[in-house]
């Protein structure tokens, strides 16, 4: 098989102008696009390619956005002895076994707070994270100084290229960075709208070279395939309003789909692509930059020579002449030179918890209160709510030894640590200090 580099180029946005798909025709990259008179193409429009103009029949196919939603990186370079020190200090805070004392186990970078977790991973002993990134950071010469996991909903708001302009800034400041970002993994999809029963065939439509095969369901409602999973390559097709609903609760993406023109009611499909480090270097793409360049050849790779969704022919044992499944034609052709799917206008790098929980949670408290006293009024509830609130922690404060004031700061400040969203001050000065001391090793590191 070629190299992936020889069969794509080009950057990461393409147009969908908030309609219908944008791609249609006869070919997918080098590989032709054969439609069994029996699959009723005729019906549905003309089969999918990067090179015929649009005449898709959006009730059959809409494509709504696609993107990277899962990206790894690393930073090869050499931690600061000072940040050593400082993050290993602050590792043992948040080791306590005062929850008032991890609260103070938090770094912060410019408009990013991360919360300095008590333990690390293999080789790398410590760990900060925010909504935006989890920074793992090593002190050994022989592994990256810097292996980050970027959120999904970052990469809502921002492309990979800026999200790794503000990785290397922020990884700066911990070290010293030898060389661009690498690639650890990559995760692609496509959000689609379609008539297609996505349960309507059998893992024997499915021609790929992996060996599991597996679907899933949720309160008993199909929720989609899995195939290779555990590989270095795997994809999954599955009902993303049903897992928003039901588990991630990534209730942000319902209104990019509006905006390319979703319906608010029609389920939203997510095909996926899992590729590891192992495949990506296979093809010979490791850096960040290699690889954001040559999208459309890794997913005409993933979708064409890895795995195919096909109309089995039970005449033909030869599976690879199995005709491709219209479907499939569709999501196969989607042409990443030209992206330009919508962005969040708005991101917070807290973990904070939304209206929605916050308020279903403390009405739920309050109901149950007021119904345990026989109140009704809402008014003399929430009163009574409050003032028995007071007693208890009032209670709990005397207990400890703790003014109530202290004791509500305390608790706001371990919640504050674990959201991102408030820096506790007893480290403040000693966080301005570790920069400046950082700064003057980074200064005579370049020979200033």
């Amino acid at each position: 098989m070629e190299s992936v580099k020889h069969q794509s180029t080009g950057p990461t946005r393409r147009t969908t102008s908030g309609s219908e798909a944008v791609c249609c025709g006869g070919e997918v990259g080098n590989t032709s696009i054969k439609v069994s008179p029996s699959s009723n193409a005729s019906s549905q429009g003309t089969p999918p390619s990067n090179t015929v103009p649009n005449n898709c029949n959006s009730e059959y196919f809409k494509l709504l956005r696609f993107g990277v939603d899962s990206l790894y990186l690393s930073y090869p370079g050499e931690l600061f002895p000072e940040i050593d020190e400082a993050l290993k200090e602050l590792k043992q805070i948040a080791q306590s076994t005062e929850p008032h004392e991890q609260a103070y186990a938090q770094y912060p970078v410019e408009d990013h707070l991360f919360e300095v977790k008590d333990k690390g991973a293999r080789f790398f002993p410590y760990i900060l994270e925010d909504n935006a990134f989890r920074i793992q950071l090593s002190r050994s010469r022989s592994m990256p100084l810097a292996y980050v996991k970027v959120s999904s909903e970052y990469l809502t708001h921002v492309l990979p290229t800026e999200a790794d302009k503000v990785l290397r800034h922020i990884v700066g400041h911990f070290g010293a960075v030898h060389e661009s970002a690498n690639v650890g993994r990559i995760d692609l999809f496509v959000d689609f709208v379609s008539s297609v029963d996505m349960e309507s065939w059998d893992r024997h439509a499915w021609v790929t070279r992996a060996s599991a095969i597996n679907t899933y369901s949720i309160e008993r409602n199909f929720s989609g395939w899995v195939i290779g999973s555990g590989g270095v390559i795997s994809c999954r097709l599955y009902d993303k309003t049903l897992e928003i609903e039901k588990q991630s609760k990534k209730y942000y993406l319902h209104e990019l789909w509006k905006q390319a023109g979703w319906n608010g009611k029609d389920k939203v499909w997510r095909l996926e692509f899992e590729l590891k480090r192992e495949i990506l270097t296979q093809k010979g793409l490791s850096k960040l930059s290699e690889v954001l360049n040559h999208l459309n050849g890794l997913w005409s790779y993933a979708t064409t020579e890895w795995l195919r969704l096909t109309l089995p022919n039970p005449d033909d044992q030869t599976r690879s002449r199995w005709p491709i499944h219209p479907l499939w034609g569709y999501l196969s052709s989607v042409d990443w030179e030209t992206n330009d799917s919508p962005l969040s206008s708005r991101f917070n790098a807290a973990r904070v918890p939304g209206d929605d929980k916050l308020f279903t949670m403390s009405l739920s408290y309050l109901i149950s209160f007021m119904a345990r006293e026989n109140i009704i009024d809402w008014e003399a509830g929430t009163a009574a709510f409050l003032d028995a609130l007071c007693i208890y922690h009032g209670q709990k404060s005397f207990n400890l030894g703790l003014p109530f004031r202290d004791y509500i700061r305390e608790k706001v400040a371990i919640k504050a640590r674990l959201f991102n969203s408030l820096l506790n001050k007893n480290n403040a000065k000693e966080q301005a200090e570790l920069e400046r001391e950082a700064r003057e090793y980074q200064k005579q590191s370049d020979g200033d």
